[in-house]
């Protein structure tokens, strides 16, 4: 069987089949009726900036997805952090590109709202670990771009070992209480001590403490069996059984630290958001962030025709070029004209139409990705991410006092 788990192929999305149906239908009406215009369209979430900033990413697949095809492209880098206007501008014959928006909006909607929440947790705790346990939430298909978006937002690392094939990195974790159970209560050392016995130097001893016995008890039973081997101790009490999550990883640190174990680190997962790891950043060392990410609401793209000149009558025509006659046009509730996004130092984030003069202080956002089917942009992860923690920091993304100790 050629596609056993039945998802699209990468087939089907260059070619355009990967589509809503009523394109479909468009391109049959306008080839029966020797239309291709060419156009100008945006793909925007917000008109006009809101103050509410998210995570532009997915821009390498659209710069995929449109190689070879006769449109020109600009968009914001990788990275970038928006609140309003233009995050991508299509210039060219509509035929050209009209099948390809379903999956142009797909690849830049669900990435960015990963990237978004994966950001909301890294300010969570800016100077802890913060891994991504996610993967397991979403259809394996789509895992490396879960992990991707996770890394572009600054987390240092994630589990999904396909993924880190694809991405080029090493996937991290240490075991789970399935691993426990194969040892059985009474036996947590005897496990302990098999997985250090059989794993490589180069991962962490981290014991799972929470499986049989209270978490001090398992903590100071598993500090015991490795010694100085022992790199930490990961809590991962189910909410139901949680009570005071946070007094729970003081009395583990305490009695660590009592019996001189104070370099053993102490990493918490199990349904974390932004607001625990907020409350309890200052007493563990790292967190594992699943469900806050992969369950992150997509950013609400939409793709409009901001532009339109008659062009060629030839739906087969390869390009036609815009010239100075292209009309303003716009859908109810949607802005007309050709627009331009700027940065200004304070964090200001400004559309204007292409044609006016932007902020004096501005930075233009939009940068070209494609020329006439070509991809003139290279990408780099670290670079994103750099570029991504450093927007956060001048738009003033999340910046929330973190919980007093208590």
């Amino acid at each position: 069987m050629s596609n056993p788990f039945g998802t699209v192929p990468a087939e089907a999305i260059l070619e355009g089949d990967a589509t809503d149906a009523y394109f479909e239908r468009t391109r049959a009406t306008l080839e029966h009726a020797g239309k291709n215009p060419h156009v100008v369209a945006e793909v925007t979430a917000d008109q006009f900036p809101t103050g509410e900033f998210e995570v532009f990413t997915g821009v390498k697949d659209v710069a995929t997805l449109f190689e070879g095809r006769a449109v020109d492209i600009d968009a914001l880098p990788d990275g970038q952090l928006f609140d309003g206007g233009p995050v991508l501008r299509i210039e060219g014959p509509y035929l050209e590109f009209a099948a390809l928006e379903t999956s142009l909006l797909g690849f830049l909607s669900q990435p960015s709202g990963f990237a978004t929440a994966a950001l909301e947790a890294r300010l969570a705790a800016p100077e802890s670990l913060v891994l991504s346990f996610g993967a397991r939430h979403v259809h394996p298909s789509i895992a490396a771009t879960v992990e991707r978006a996770a890394l572009l937002a600054g987390l240092d690392g994630f589990s999904h070992v396909a993924a880190g094939e694809i991405l080029g990195r090493e996937a991290g974790g240490t075991m789970p209480h399935a691993l426990m159970f194969c040892f059985g209560e009474g036996h947590q050392d005897e496990a302990w001590t098999a997985f250090d016995e059989a794993v490589g130097d180069d991962v962490p001893r981290t014991a799972l403490v929470d499986t049989f016995w209270d978490e001090k008890s398992e903590s100071l039973l598993a500090a015991e069996t490795l010694g100085e081997d022992l790199d930490g101790v990961r809590i991962d009490t189910t909410g139901s059984r949680r009570g005071d999550f946070r007094h729970i990883i003081r009395e583990v640190r305490w009695e660590l630290d009592a019996r001189g174990y104070d370099d053993v680190d102490i990493f918490c997962s199990g349904g974390l958001t932004p607001e625990t790891i907020r409350e309890l950043h200052d007493v563990a060392d790292g967190f594992g962030v699943g469900s806050h990410i992969t369950s992150a609401d997509s950013v609400d793209f939409s793709l409009d025709i901001v532009e339109i000149s008659e062009g060629s009558e030839d739906p087969s025509s390869s390009r036609t070029q815009s010239g100075d006659d292209g009309e303003p046009i716009s859908k109810r509730g949607k802005l007309s004209g050709v627009k331009d996004v700027y940065r200004t130092p304070d964090g200001g984030h400004h559309v204007t139409l292409a044609d006016r003069d932007g902020p004096a202080d501005g930075e233009s956002l939009l940068e070209p990705l494609v020329r006439d089917g070509e991809i003139v942009r290279e990408f780099d992860l670290e670079t994103a991410t750099e570029r991504c923690l450093a927007d956060a920091e001048a738009v003033g993304f999340d910046h929330k006092t973190p919980s007093p100790d208590r």
